[in-house]
């Protein structure tokens, strides 16, 4: 009877970890089609890689709707938007140009700008910083300022 229980408990569980016929014996063009879509499609794990290149469970899954979809008849464009649909216009690894997206494509050049500006405001201020003493030292009250700065203290004090 234990023999009997262990044989049925070992078959349920090779079942368990068994693949699907499709990925077990994958059909080219499928496959082909499979790797053409999920280098278009973003890995919602990941975020840099698409869910063609990534080995995250979330983009196992996305790969097996998509071969299901492909085994129900969707065409690429309908495939693309139900995922669009379901997850949103991130999904996409190039997600088109408009309301809901233009921080993505805006974002890095205004950022850009901002890094400049920060670079250029800061390289000004430390000219004028360097400019600044000569304009003291050109008046009277500057070069009493600069004849304190210059006096030795006195001993056994430090500045």
């Amino acid at each position: 009877m234990r023999y009997l229980l262990a044989a049925l408990a070992l078959a349920f569980a090779a079942a368990a970890y068994g693949q699907a016929e499709e990925i077990a014996h994958p059909d080219a063009q499928v496959e082909q089609r499979l790797k053409n879509l999920g280098e278009q499609l973003r890995c919602l794990v990941c975020q840099n890689q698409t869910i063609a290149e990534s080995n995250a469970g979330l983009a196992l899954d996305l790969r097996n709707q998509i071969r299901t979809q492909i085994a129900a008849g969707k065409s690429d464009d309908e495939i693309r938007a139900y995922m669009v649909a379901r997850y949103g216009d991130f999904v996409l690894y190039r997600p088109p140009f408009k309301a809901t997206t233009a921080i993505l494509w805006i974002g890095p050049f205004v950022l850009l700008g901002v890094g400049i500006a920060v670079l250029v405001w800061v390289v000004l201020r430390r000219r004028r910083g360097a400019a600044l003493p000569a304009v003291i030292e050109s008046d009277e009250a500057g070069a009493a300022l600069a004849a304190l700065l210059e006096e030795e203290p006195p001993s056994g004090k430090r500045r």
